[in-house]
Formats: C-alpha cells, structure tokens, sequence
C-alpha cells in the first residue's frame, strides 16, 4: 500500500481514534473464564470461497474437529474481521463443532459492497445452508455473536433456512430504527456516527486496495490522473448515513428489516443475552419475549432463554467492571462457555442446565447477584407512580425537588431553559464505540450544578427497594418552541452521594405519538409526553435515594434537537426554547417504577 493511502487512512482513523478495542465491535465483548478442556484436535481450512445466490463470493475459514464422525455448524457472520474470532472458533471446534467464520458481504476478504442489514437474509440464508451441506456437518446449524453479528443471526432467521436451528444473540436489536439508529424519533448520534466511522476505515481500504490492483492504471493518461487519485470521498464511504438521516421516520425504508414483524413464522430457538447498560437492551428483550408469545410454533415459544447481566456495548473486565463499577466476578459472562452449554442442549440433545432452568436468568444489580425467573416483565411487578414535586424549584444544585408516591395538588410548574448550542454532556450510560468516556455506570453529579437540568429525589429509603422491569415518565410539559426534546435519567444515589446511572430515555416532541409521521406542537399548550426509559433490575438499598434527572439534552449520545421543527437532514438553524415542567392536580407528572415485592 502507497505512503498516500496509508496517510489516508490514518487520518480517517484520527476521527475515531479511541475506537479500536474499547468499542466493544472490534474485539468480544466480555471476557472469557478458563477454557474447558477440549475434545479433538482441530484441523483449518482459511480463505473458503461461499458463493451467494447472486454469484457474489464470501470468505469463511472453518475450523473442524480432526475426526471421522459428523458435527453440527457453529456460524458467525461478521462485518468486523473474522479473523478475530480465531480463539473462540478454536475452542468451540474442540469441543465438536464445525465452526465457520465468515466476513459478511463487502467486508475484510468477502466480496461485494456492504451496506448494513440489506443483504444479511438472503446471504445468511445461503451460507447456512452451504455449511449444512459440508460432508463432516451433521445437518444442524446455528449462529453465534454479539451486536450486528447478533443482527446477521436474527436476519438469517427471518428467512427461515430450514437447517438452522438455534442462534446465540448476544446484545443486539429488534429493529433497526427504534433502538439501534433512533430511539423515540432522536437519532442516537454517537453511536451511528461512530460505528459508521469503523465500517468506514475498512471500505477505504477496500476501495484503496482495488485502485493499486490492476496494472492497467500505469498506461492511462494523462500520467497525473491516475486512479488513487481517485479514491472516495468520505460521504461516499458510508452512503448509508445520508439515508439513515434522511429517513428520519419509521418509514417503509426501516421497515424491510424490522425483526419484531416476523416472530410468528421463525423457528428457531434462542438465547438472547443483554446488558442492562446496553444500548441495544430494548431489542434484546423485544426478541425474546416476542418470540416467547407470538412464534406459530410451541417448540419455538418453548425454545426461548433471557440472559440480562450488568453489561455495557463494551469489554467486561475479569473483575466484573462495568463502567466504574465492580459488580463482582460472577458479573463477567464466559461467552465460549455459554455458547457451548446453550448448543450442547439445542444442537446435540444434552439434557444440561438449559432443559429444566427457568427461561429468565437476570443480574440484580444493587446485590449484584443472578435471579431465575418465569417471565420478564416479571409477573409478581406492582406498578407504582412516584410524581414529581418541588417547592421553591428543582434546577440545578439548589434543586428541592421531590418523588413521592402522594400526587400533588396545587404546585407551581418548574422551568429552565433549552440552548441547543451548549447541551447537557453525556455522562457514561448506553454509548458505544470510542467515546472519551466509556459506557455503562456513572457519576451524574457532574450535570447537577446546570440549571437546565431539573432534579427529583426520593427521601432515603427506609428498607430495600427492588425495581426491576419497564420504566416509564409520564411527563406534561410544554414549550416556547414549535418542537423540542425531553429527557430523563434515573441514578441511584448511595449513602456518599454517588450517584449511579441505571437508565435513560428521551421524547422528540413532533413523534410523541408516533415515529411514523411528526405532529406538530403549538408553542405554550400543554402536552402529556410519555418517555422510554427502557428497563432496569436495581435494588435500591436502605438509605439510598432514587433520582430522576429531567431535560432536554444529552449529548453526544443523542443528537441536538434545534428546536426549530425542520428535518435533520441539512438543517443548521438552532434556537433557544424556554421549558415548562407541570406537577399539579390536573397535569400530575409521575415516574412510573416497576416496583418487586420483598
């Protein structure tokens, strides 16, 4: 490669610099506990072509036990290298399977042009098939990985290839707009732009290695046109950004790939692991349970697992550190171990933990230990609204705001104002990819001295309280703005005033009812916003505080509403919105808490 391309590149990676292992996409996303002893040797075959239904050719290599008999396939299919996937596949392969690693379409050695989500059924499909074909594979397939290699697996799915039997999708999505691009109608800015910075460097090198290739180049004149300097722009690097933000809606663009509207014709079963700090959370529990209830066969509904830990879109560390928190060794997920023991009862027959355990497995956190349970949402769940109060105001440090199970009365509203040009910063939580600050729990005390950022607290409380499950915010505000954003957080704060991150969520005002199409909002009126906060499973303890933080930034995380009501695509213009907050009788603002009985 050229010193030219090579500076390229280099500069291309200076925008995500901090990406490389802390992303959780480039390198496994926990950390294995010691390997097992394994079965047989494991013979290698790397480079092997698998041709697509459209003649396009994708490069696997397969690792198999070096044995007479007949194995089932153990498939991932990753935009990220499959090289990096070496020791795992090794493993598991001597253990009796065949394992395949395969760069998907236009990624690393597979040929093709990548463009996430559109070719992963039809090329999922074919691969299994292919593998199932192998003459050492006994006709059973499934898939493993974690984040869009989960993506590869619940696409494939879709398409019903009739070998494939069991899938192992560790934190990823139900769909590609809400919960993995948007959230509530608000892109999720970071993690789009980052992640598309990674996929990004790859398909420059790509595109950089095919201009050196042929040697036809060296006859073209005239001699200072020749084709490296011809190499993309970055736009056209990743030309699904530009659509990503142009379809800013749930439109028909997002719905060719949406998982949840196929779950009563799959027909495999599942493992579906989460974090409870990911930023796919809500998808991976969307599959489950939508699987769980609504797939046309019983052996499928029967067939589903949910394994939620402490877990951020990032590296475990071997002392369970999540964020800057230790949740324990029993936190870290041993994910060749898991992959083994779920495959050994799906694929092989193995009457191990998997036949008789409860189909619910979940970290709560607050007493960091593992919980079985029947179902998620859990049954026994007693709903319980604690609205907001405030006195003199909650802004900022000098906030007196309250959460209480009593509804107010008569309160005067809070108010702050929304500068789009110096937005609330993200402090941890659902990010992924090179951020500065990585995700999962932390500190929130940093944002608490802003007066945009309106405060509500519990008194501590006077035993251990468990919330575990959905959270919503019933939220009646209005706004100076013809649209705008609002937000909250939910932090347990300790005995020292630390105050942890649990869960977050976010409202775009104009897709309040619907992601479909935008509503508009008139400027003063009163609206009832209802917010997303995804789930949980704390227990809060004795002496501690629940706190909700309420505003209408968090940045980078989300992006920047302008408040000026145009689409997101091209749009500059910003404005500042004076924010209203109601919590009296007819306009009663509550947080609405899972709350377990103890």
């Amino acid at each position: 490669m050229s010193i030219f391309v090579k500076t390229y590149l280099q500069t291309l990676l200076s925008v995500v610099v901090s990406i490389g292992a802390a992303s959780g996409l480039l390198a496994p996303l926990s950390v294995a506990a010691t390997p097992a002893e394994t079965q047989y040797k494991v013979v290698i075959q790397n480079g092997v072509r698998v041709k697509m239904r459209d003649g396009t050719l994708l490069a696997a290599d397969v690792y198999r036990p070096d044995s007479d008999g007949k194995f089932p396939v153990l498939l991932e299919r990753t935009p990220y290298s499959r090289k990096g996937e070496s020791g795992m596949a090794y493993e598991l392969a001597g253990h009796g399977y065949v394992v395949v690693l395969q760069d998907t379409r236009g990624r690393y050695d597979s040929g093709g042009e990548f463009y996430p989500f559109r070719d992963e059924s039809q090329d999922g499909y074919d691969t299994i098939e292919w593998s199932a074909q192998l003459e050492y594979v006994n006709g059973k397939v499934g898939m493993f990985g974690g984040s869009y290699v989960g993506a590869t697996q619940m696409l494939a799915a879709v398409a019903r290839p009739p070998h494939l039997v069991a899938i192992f999708p560790y934190v990823t999505a139900s769909e590609y707009y809400d919960g993995w691009t948007y959230q509530s109608g608000v892109l999720m800015q970071w993690f789009s732009s980052s992640w598309t910075s990674i996929l990004a460097v790859d398909t420059l090198r790509r595109k950089a290695d095919d201009s050196l290739r042929p040697r036809e180049w060296l006859t073209q004149l005239p001699v200072e046109d020749y084709p490296i300097l011809k190499l993309p722009t970055p736009a056209s690097l990743a030309p699904y950004f530009h659509d990503w933000v142009e379809h800013e809606r749930s439109d028909a663009y997002w719905q060719r790939w949406r998982i949840s509207d196929h779950y009563r014709e799959m027909n495999v079963k599942g493992l579906h692991a989460a974090g409870w700090h990911d930023l796919f959370l809500k998808g991976s529990i969307k599959n489950y349970i939508g699987l769980h209830t609504e797939a046309s066969d019983p052996d499928v509904r029967a067939g589903q697992r949910l394994l939620i830990g402490p877990w951020a879109h990032a590296p475990t560390s071997a002392e369970g550190k999540v964020g800057d928190v230790v949740f324990g060794r029993n936190a870290v997920l041993d994910m060749t171990g898991t992959a083994l023991k779920w495959f050994d009862y799906t694929l092989k027959g193995l009457q191990n933990d998997y036949a008789g355990a409860a189909p619910v497995r979940i970290f709560i956190m607050g007493e960091n230990v593992w919980r079985d349970e029947q179902e998620f949402p859990l049954a026994r769940t007693q709903y319980t609204k604690y609205y907001l109060h405030s006195n003199h105001g909650a802004n900022g440090a000098t906030s007196d705001g309250q959460l209480s199970v009593t509804a107010p009365s008569e309160e005067r509203p809070d108010r702050f104002d929304y500068d789009p040009r110096n937005p609330v910063p993200t402090i941890g939580g659902r990010l992924c990819c090179g951020v500065a600050q990585p995700p999962g729990p932390f500190d929130q005390r940093p944002n608490e001295s802003r007066p945009d950022v309106l405060i509500f607290s519990t008194p501590p409380v006077g035993k251990d309280l468990e919330v575990t499950g959905f959270i919503t915010l019933e939220l009646y505000a209005s706004t100076s703005a013809v649209d705008t954003d609002f937000t909250a957080l939910l932090a347990d704060v300790d005995n020292s005033g630390y105050a942890r991150f649990l869960t977050d969520g976010i409202v775009r005002a104009r897709y309040r009812n619907t992601t479909a199409r935008p509503e508009e909002i008139i400027p003063g009126k009163v609206y009832k916003y209802v917010i997303d906060l995804w789930a949980t499973g704390n227990v809060f303890k004795k002496g501690h505080r629940l706190r909700l933080y309420i505003s209408s930034s968090n940045f980078p995380r989300f992006n920047r509403n302008p408040n000026t009501g145009e689409s997101m695509l091209g749009a500059s213009r910003m404005v500042n919105a004076r924010q209203t907050i109601y919590h009296e009788g007819k306009y009663s603002s509550a947080l609405i808490l899972p709350v377990i009985p103890r």
